[in-house]
This record gives structure tokens, C-alpha cells and sequence, in this order.
């Protein structure tokens, strides 16, 4: 048993710490200033009420990017000293995002404990390493990320701070290894458990998969798969599953060793960034190195988001989230009663509304960030959601979950085969374009232009809400652009107001909505470290079926064009094109 001292240590308070909807995310060498972290840190345990702190069990582990090792350390010390009374790490410090919200709402201790919520040290899909991103942020009981009555608290709290708490003398923990080292401090025993990282997370999937069904699939020699963790803490839980529990090979794993640098790449699954999965399923600039598999998938630094591609065939996710909600029933033993609901964030294409409307199943559109998703959840109301930004998931956890989204879709695939292994297979393009026939294709794709200078950002989106005031000329301005293109019938700014707790969330948004049922929505993004990032969603809904085999840039390219001389973007922002297109 070894004994720890509190110390009270001054500080000062720093500027611009106010967590977004993805927590604090800045450069490493904001978050390496003396006291920064535990400036936000203890900020946080000041923001929440005294039973989710004193004598608590909380979770501190992440995607195992560059300063993570050392985060740890200081927030399980600082945790020590505000009266927690275990802190629970996954080994080496790695748990995917949504693994923390599992082991949050599911884990027992060995002595029966259970968590009260949470540090997520992640910075998403940013890239890491000594000159690139970290970030914090806190999940509650349920597994969810703070709601924004607590990230307020935890700002305020942050504006004002002038000591925090730490027990210096706690000597560093072992997180190579796994078991349970016990202190002593000056309020009693104080535990630090390091635990198998995959184990809680593999044993949750196994609940709501038909594991036995996923392992004929893969195991069938006309079913090929590739997954890429882009070096993400992914590669934690890949071999674990899909090798060790589905029998898939060990090459079909790429990129699966967790990096603090992810290798040098951006961990972020799309068309853009997963050059390598782009490349071996057929759909790289150059030719294929041998046949593309059937099957592949990637996913980001922290494990929440997911790509899903077939041969030479790119899913996007609007599309993902309508397929897995329409498939969801019959193929997935964990919905087999029914959903109680779907859910998409505004962004999203309506693919999902047209779903739900069939299916008749309750339907919310809500703002960007997960939080939304959950106070659903929690309510009941809603069993699959997902955001164009590659997230999807389920009222499993309260966060997205990229392996499960490929294990829902690898479940639909083996659901559609299970007659068929010996003969021609249905494919991820033929499930796709089934789905089009039954419900209509909705053509869509987003830029976004990444550290814009952030006034000029906030200028083009004051023009974008002053144009929205005159229809007539919002019109006028489309027609000398597009004459082939429909007229705007209702602009706004986004707002929602939460059918659980009646909160209301404004100015979420820019919308154009057209009388066909086009969209265009314009955003700004907090899920950079510097800068601004806007993102220009532009959506087509087709339902003649002689017309949704069509190229989205075909389809989309009068809308593309309009959205770009509307809004002026090269004038305001400089930027002649969007840094990455998905």
C-alpha cells in the first residue's frame, strides 16, 4: 500500500478553453503548457456535483495519440487528490471512444464498482504527434458525452481557476501491465485498475451479433475483407475480432498497429486520407494491385467513425445509416423486436427519412454532436442514428462506434447470402443499389475547406443568413447561374428544440431548401484545432429509377455550382477549391 499527499497548487486561468461538442481539441504544444490540462481537468471536477467525484469510479484512457502517456499520469494524480476513489486505464492507455462508453454503462470491478463517467483523451479524426493535435473531453453516467449545462460549468469554471488539486508525490502507474495498485491518501484507498482493452468491448459485441452467422461469411472463399485502423486505436480491437473471433485472415488487417503519430498519416476515413484501403478496393487513381476484396472498411483515430466501401464502391454515410435501419431487424439479433425509433443529424442526407417514413418508425432530425443522439436514447425514442460524417451507431452505447457499423453491415451481408455462400454473392453495390430501387437514391457530397481564416469564415456565414432575408433574390442569383435548377422555397438558420428536455440549440446551421427537394446547408466546424473549417453539404433526392445510376458529379454538378457562386466561398475565403471532398 503506498501513501500519496494532496497539494494545492496556484494557477491562472488561460484563454479560449471552452469545449465544443468534441471536447477541448488544440495543438500539443497548447495542451504541454504548464498547467493547461490541469487547469481543464480540475476544471471539470468543479463542474460536476460532488457524488460523481468524491469516492467515484472513473475511466481516463483514449486513442493512444502522442501525449496521451502523459496525460494520464497527471489526470489519474489530480483524480487522486479530489477524493475519486478508483480510476480505471485500459492497457497501454488505449480505449476506442466507444469502448469508454461501453465500459462506462456495462463494466463491473472486481469488487463490484461502477463508473460514473469519464476522460476521453482523443482529438478524433485530427492527426497526432508532437506538432499535430490532442484533445479531452468528459462522458457522463450513460456513457455520453457532457451535455452542454455541464461543458458551460467546465468553461466558467475554466475563466476563473486559480488552484488545483494533484497528489504529486502518487508515483507514476504501470499501464503496460494489467491489475489493480492500491494507494493510500490522506481520505482513505484510492485504486488504479489497468484492464484488457478489448475484453468488455469484444464481450458487448458479442450480445448484439449473430457471431456464428459472421463467421461462416468470412470463412466462405467468395468473401474477401479488408479493415483499416489508418495506426488508430482500432487496430486494438481488429484482430481481436475479426481475426480471433471471426476467423477473417491476418492480411486482411492494414494499418492496425496503434501509432502517437497514426504513422504519419490523418486518421480520417474517407476517400481522401484511406489512400491505402482507396487503393487495394479498386477505387485509387491508378489500377488495383490484384482483385479488389469484397468487402472493406476504415476507421479514425478514436474508433467512432467508419468508411464502408465495396469492390470499386464507395457507401456514403447518409446512405449507411438509411441501409443498416432498414435491414436492421432481420439481420441483427439485438434489434429483432423491432427499432424503437431513427434518428440522423440535420447535415445528413434524407435517405433515413425516406426509410423511416416506409417503415413507419419514429423520426427525429436533430443538430450536429452526438449528445442529441442520446438524450433520445435515454428517452427511448430512438435505436439507430447516424451523421454524414462517417459516424453511425445504436442505443447500445451513447456514442458513434465504427466496428459497429461494419459488423452491421457485415451482418446484413451475411443475413442476404445465407443461401448463396456457394454461389454468386450479393455484394455491398448490390445491396446499395437495391436500396435505391425500393426507396430513391439521394446524390450527395460535402466540402469542406479547412483552416479558413475564422473571420472571414464568420463573414461568409452573416452574408449566407442576410441573403436569406429576400427569396426573390436568393432566386434571381440561381437562375443567372443555373437555369436548370429549382427554386428556393424556405432558407433558415437550424434550430431544434429537444423533445426530451425541452433545450433549444440555435444556429446550427444555414439551409436552402429547394422546391425538388434538394438542399444545400453550409456550417461551420468545431472539430479542428486552429482555424475554421467550413463544410458545404449539397443533396439531390432522385426516386425514377432511370435516373439514379448516374455519377454524383453529374447529378450534383448544377447544385455544386450554384452553391459556390451563392455563397461567394473563393471571395470570402480565398480558397479555389475544398481541401478534402467526400
Amino acid at each position: 500500500m503506498v501513501l500519496f499527499n494532496v497539494s494545492r497548487k496556484d494557477t491562472t486561468p488561460f484563454d479560449g478553453q471552452k469545449p465544443g461538442t468534441s471536447g477541448l481539441r488544440k495543438k500539443v504544444k497548447v495542451f504541454i503548457q504548464p498547467n493547461y490540462l490541469e487547469n481543464f481537468v480540475q476544471a471539470s471536477f468543479n463542474a460536476l456535483t460532488a457524488e460523481k467525484v468524491r469516492g467515484a469510479t472513473l475511466v481516463v484512457s483514449g486513442d493512444g495519440r502522442y501525449y496521451s502517456k502523459e496525460a494520464i499520469q497527471i489526470i489519474t494524480k489530480m483524480s487522486a487528490a479530489n477524493g475519486v476513489r478508483r480510476v480505471w486505464i485500459g492497457q497501454n492507455g488505449l480505449l476506442s471512444t466507444p469502448a469508454v462508453s461501453g465500459v462506462i454503462r456495462e463494466r463491473l470491478g472486481p469488487d463490484g464498482s461502477k463508473a460514473t463517467g469519464g476522460f476521453i483523451l482523443t482529438a478524433s479524426h485530427n492527426p497526432g504527434g508532437p506538432n499535430e493535435d490532442f484533445g479531452i473531453k468528459y462522458n457522463m453516467e450513460n456513457g455520453g458525452p457532457a451535455p452542454e449545462g455541464i461543458t458551460n460549468k467546465i468553461y466558467e469554471y475554466t475563466t476563473t481557476i486559480k488552484e488545483y488539486f494533484i497528489a504529486e508525490d502518487l508515483p507514476d502507474v504501470d499501464i503496460t501491465t494489467t491489475g489493480v495498485t492500491n494507494f493510500t491518501g490522506p481520505e482513505g484507498p484510492f485504486d488504479v485498475e489497468v484492464f484488457d482493452s478489448a475484453r468488455d468491448y469484444v464481450k458487448l459485441m458479442k450480445s448484439i451479433f449473430d457471431f456464428e452467422s459472421l463467421r461462416k461469411l468470412l470463412s466462405s472463399p467468395k468473401f474477401t475483407f479488408c479493415y483499416d485502423a489508418l495506426h488508430g486505436v482500432g487496430g486494438a480491437y481488429a484482430k481481436r475480432i475479426f481475426v480471433d473471433e471471426l476467423g477473417a485472415q491476418e492480411s486482411s488487417l492494414i494499418n492496425c498497429i496503434p501509432k502517437e503519430d497514426f504513422g504519419g498519416g490523418h486518421p480520417d476515413p474517407n476517400l481522401t486520407y484511406a489512400k491505402e484501403l482507396v487503393a487495394r478496393m479498386g477505387l485509387g487513381k491508378s489500377e488495383s494491385q490484384g482483385e479488389p476484396p469484397e468487402f472493406g472498411a476504415a476507421a479514425d483515430g478514436d474508433a467512432d467513425r467508419n468508411m464502408i466501401l465495396g469492390k470499386g464502391f464507395f457507401v456514403t454515410p447518409s446512405d449507411s445509416v438509411a441501409i443498416i435501419a432498414a435491414n436492421a431487424v432481420k439481420a441483427i439479433p439485438y434489434f429483432s423486436a423491432g427499432l424503437k425509433g431513427v434518428a440522423r443529424s440535420m447535415p445528413t442526407s434524407a435517405a433515413l427519412d425516406v426509410v423511416a417514413k416506409s417503415l413507419n418508425l419514429k423520426f427525429f432530425e436533430v443538430p450536429t454532436g452526438w449528445k442529441f443522439f442520446g438524450n433520445l436514447m435515454d428517452a427511448g425514442l430512438c435505436s439507430v442514428c447516424g451523421e454524414e460524417s462517417f459516424g453511425t451507431g445504436s442505443d447500445h452505447i451513447r456514442e458513434k462506434d465504427g466496428i459497429w457499423a461494419v459488423l452491421a453491415w457485415l451482418s446484413i451481408l451475411a443475413y442476404k447470402n445465407k443461401d448463396k455462400l456457394e454461389d454468386k454473392l450479393v455484394t455491398v453495390e448490390d445491396l446499395v443499389r437495391q436500396h435505391w430501387s425500393t426507396y430513391g437514391r439521394h446524390y450527395y457530397t460535402r466540402y469542406d475547406y479547412e483552416n479558413v481564416d475564422a473571420g472571414a469564415a464568420k463573414e461568409l456565414m452573416a452574408y449566407l443568413v442576410k441573403l436569406q432575408s429576400s427569396l426573390s433574390e436568393v432566386n434571381q442569383l440561381i437562375k443567372e447561374v443555373r437555369s436548370d435548377v429549382s427554386n428556393v422555397v424556405h432558407a433558415d438558420e437550424f434550430e431544434y428544440k429537444d423533445s426530451v428536455d425541452g433545450s433549444i440549440s440555435s444556429h446550427q446551421g444555414i439551409r436552402y431548401l429547394f422546391e425538388d427537394g434538394s438542399r444545400l446547408i453550409f456550417r461551420l466546424s468545431g472539430t479542428g484545432s486552429e482555424g475554421a473549417t467550413i463544410r458545404l453539404y449539397i443533396e439531390q433526392y432522385e426516386k425514377d429509377p432511370s435516373k439514379i445510376g448516374r455519377l454524383s458529379q453529374d447529378a450534383l454538378g448544377p447544385l455544386v455550382e450554384v452553391a459556390l457562386k451563392l455563397s461567394k466561398m473563393q471571395e470570402f475565403t480565398g480558397r479555389s477549391a475544398p481541401t478534402v471532398i467526400t
